[in-house]
């Protein structure tokens, strides 16, 4: 019984062991890295090649995390088609019927955006 987890338990062993060992040389290598007072150019502030001019801490537009969710929506979409696409010949009409309800699904929500102006960029 216990031949059957040890290939999990070895696989959460050497997982942990490679988290602790890039904890340590992340640790170690900054410490070196940044301590260096020639340096300073790495240590500044950065943001697209210039010193940052507003506060970052101000509010996004709602339309930002709409566009983000629908990403997420649609990249699901793709992340469902692979497998259906793999196993197409198993799993035969029955697949091909239940895919398409779900292809007119998110075809008919995706029309319902874009009227509604949710892609529009003003």
């Amino acid at each position: 019984m216990l031949s059957n987890y040890l290939p999990i338990l070895l696989y959460l062993g050497i997982a942990t062991g490679v988290g602790v060992a890039l904890l340590i040389l992340g640790t170690l290598f900054g410490r070196y890295f940044t301590r260096h007072p020639d340096d300073a150019e790495k240590r500044s502030a950065y943001e697209c090649g210039f010193e940052p001019f507003e506060d970052s801490r101000r509010r996004f537009d709602v339309r930002y995390y709409l566009v983000a969710i629908l990403f997420i929506v649609f990249d699901l979409e793709i992340a469902f088609l692979f497998p259906w696409a793999v196993a197409i010949d198993a799993i035969g009409v029955a697949g091909l019927v239940a895919m398409g309800v779900f292809l007119a699904i998110l075809v008919v929500g995706f029309i319902y955006e874009w009227k509604k102006g949710a892609l529009e960029w003003d």
